[in-house]
Formats: C-alpha cells, structure tokens, sequence
C-alpha cells in the first residue's frame, strides 16, 4: 500500500507545473487531512510488532514525498527565475528613485553659517565644558554673590564638591572666554559656540538653547571696533546690505561700557523681515570687556583691552528662516524638520564671504 501510494504521490509531484499545484499536492499528502497523515495516525492503534514492520515504510513515504517536494519546489523557483530574465528588461536611462534621507537641522546649518563668516574675519573657534564651576561661570566674569542669575531658580547646580566647589551646568559660553584668556596670550579673535543651560521654559525660551559669543583682545581696542565687527557679521549674515544697527546703553557685569544691539526690519508682504528701519529688533548684547574680568585672567588692563558679544544661534535661525516657536526646535518631529531642515547636498552657504 505505501509502495503505491508513493508511486502515486512522486507521480503527481513530477507532474506539478506551478508552485501552487505542487502546494496542493503537498497539503493533500501532508496536510492534517492528507493521505501521508493518515498512515501516521495509524502507528498509534498498532501492536509493536505491526508497527516495528510497518513504522519504518510510512516514515519512509514521508520522507521521500517531502523530498520530493523541496526538489520540484526548487525546479518551479528556478525555472521561474529564468523566465523572468529573459522577459524583463532593465532601463539603465531612468532616474534612479529617491532614497530616504537626512536633513541638516537649523541649528546646525546656522552654526556652519556663523562659522564661515566669523572665519572671513580671522576668528578662531574656541570650545569649553559644559559643565562648568562657579568661578569660570560667574565670578571670574565680574558678577557677584548677590546676582541673581546665580539663583538656583535660575541656573542648573550640581551638588557640592566635598571640597566645596560649586559646579553647574554653564549659563552662557562666557566660561570659555576666560579659559581662551587664562590659556593664550594676546591678541586674541575667538567665537565661542555651544549649549547653554537656563532654568526657562516658553516660546522663546527653553531649558537648553545654543548660544555664539565672540571675544577680541589687544592692544588698542575701541568701541568703533565693535560696531565694525557687528555690522559686518549682521550684513553678511542675512545676506542683506542694508542691514542697519542701532546701539543702546545697557549694563552687564562682564563689560563696559555695554550695549545692546537692535537691528532694523521692514515689513515685506506682511511679515517682519531684516533689513530697512521701518522699526528695531534687539538681536544681541555686547560691550567692552570689564577691566576686573581682564585682570582676573592675569592680563593687564592698562596694556590690552577688548570687545565681547553674545547672542542665540536658535534665535537667529528663528529671525533669518521665519520661525516663530522655539520648542519645536527640540521636538525631534520629522514633520518640522523636512519642512525647515536643509539638505547635506544643497544647503545654502555663504561661499562669497563677507566681502560678498
């Protein structure tokens, strides 16, 4: 009986021209209700003895149907194969398809931009830990005990040292000023860019932000320096000449005199853009490096004097690429970022310069 029913079985295997007439084959032998699956169940009911004779030849079926199978099955997927070579044909003319991709975060492409210009002009990039002690962060910089940027409300602290050092995560990339001072002599042309910490949550404000500073140190240095340097980078920046500044009195603890810089904008196709003065923006602050923050890196104030600036490389993103929230910046939303991210292969830079 198992010596027919495998002539039976080989022969409609062989005869199978398709996969899906071999998987019925297989399924009518070897299915649940299959002609192969019955014999099996039937070794239960047997007597040792039948089934020490008959065990061996229903085994032996249903390896060689098995067989059988994978063999015709690997035939059909070969055969198969070899007919569609020889039909298809492949246009090497087309376009390939667009594969997925990155995008260049604003940030990121912002920061490429500021360190191209500041290059124009001689700057180095100069770097700092972001993890910082209380005398790079503030006192160094001239701000006292009682400032209140050194609030807990206001700045991330780590618990004390045992020695008793404060450490914290750095409020501005100032830090690295002083370690760029304490570190080289003069002169000195360096922008400072980096994450920063403040205790600030809103739509102009978050917890971690990316800040730029910039410093010069020499003999000689005046305010006209400043406004030079400022005007250009701003200029070059937006990509626009007619980019005007406005200078106002101010005060902060690590330069004097201070100024805060306002920037004008007109009012094209009824959005705010750079340019004109149809009105001011305040875009960053800045000053002349104080005369305690000059001593306590070992200089002499009377021989080398200097200039400081710092603003939002977010900010900035924000003024020159229309955006109106900071939160999504940090979002990580794959939306946000296809619509204001920019391509590695065609993002646009500022390749001519300040000069340009």
């Amino acid at each position: 009986m198992t010596e027919a029913l495998q002539i039976e079985l080989l022969t409609a295997i062989a005869a199978a021209d398709t996969l899906d007439a071999l998987d019925a084959v297989r399924i009518a032998a070897l299915g649940k209700a299959g002609s192969v699956s019955a014999l099996l169940k039937t070794l239960g009911g047997m007597t040792p003895e039948q089934r020490q004779a008959e065990g061996p030849r229903i085994n032996g079926l249903r390896e060689a149907v098995t067989a059988g199978i994978a063999d015709r099955k690997r035939g059909l997927e070969a055969a198969a194969l070899d007919a569609r070579l020889a039909t298809e044909r492949l246009d090497m003319t087309l376009p390939a398809p667009e594969t997925p991709r990155g995008s260049v975060h604003p940030v990121s492409q912002v920061l490429d931009e500021l360190s191209e210009i500041f290059a124009d002009m001689g700057f180095a990039v100069a770097t700092g830990p972001e993890i910082e002690d209380d005398w790079h962060n503030f006192t160094a910089l001239n701000i006292p005990e009682t400032h209140p940027a050194r609030a807990m409300h206001d700045t991330f602290y780590f618990p004390d040292e045992v020695d008793g050092k404060k450490m914290l995560l750095r409020t501005h990339t100032s830090p690295v000023q002083i370690r760029t001072m304490t570190s080289q002599a003069p002169p000195i042309r360096i922008i400072a860019p980096g994450r920063v910490y403040r205790s600030d949550s809103d739509a102009t404000h978050t917890p971690m932000f990316h800040q730029i500073e910039g410093l010069v140190i020499d003999r000689g240095i005046h305010l006209g320096h400043l406004k030079w340097t400022l005007e250009t980078f701003l200029k070059a920046f937006f990509e626009r000449n007619d980019v005007v500044l406005r200078l106002r009195p101010s005060y902060f603890p690590f330069t004097e005199p201070s100024v805060e810089v306002d920037v004008g904008y007109s009012i094209e196709k009824g959005k705010r853009v750079i340019g004109g003065s149809e009105g001011w923006m305040e875009v960053l602050g800045s000053g002349m490096v104080h005369r305690r923050v000059i001593e306590s890196c070992g200089l002499d104030p009377d021989e080398y004097q200097g200039f400081a600036f710092g603003t939002g490389i977010d900010r900035l993103a924000m003024l020159k690429y229309g955006m109106d929230d900071l939160r999504p910046f940090f979002d990580g939303d794959l939306r946000w970022l296809k619509h204001y991210g920019f391509s590695a292969f065609d993002v646009p830079t500022l390749s001519g310069g300040v000069g340009a």
